[in-house]
């Protein structure tokens, strides 16, 4: 009676399977939310804003990083032997 028993709860939790022992967790149903209603914009409004162009601004990207030079490795200095 333990993880290799697969009668038990706890062998069916480390085999992975389920049955009588070892139920599923039911899934909670999937409810629909409502969608609000968007008010009728004025007529005055639009007219305002078709009036005036919209004017696209452009941001400049900032230049690329440059790396630094990767330094060339340092050779070890061989250790006097006694």
């Amino acid at each position: 009676m333990g993880k290799g028993d697969k009668n038990t709860e706890k062998g069916k939790i480390s085999s992975g399977s389920y049955g009588v022992t070892r139920k599923r967790k039911k899934k909670a149903a999937f409810i629909a939310k409502p969608k609000a209603k968007k008010a009728a914009p004025k007529t005055a409004e639009v007219e305002e804003t078709t009036k005036t162009p919209a004017k696209k601004t452009v941001t400049k990207k900032p230049a690329a990083k440059k790396t630094p030079a990767k330094k060339a490795p340092t050779k070890k200095k061989p250790t006097a032997k006694k």
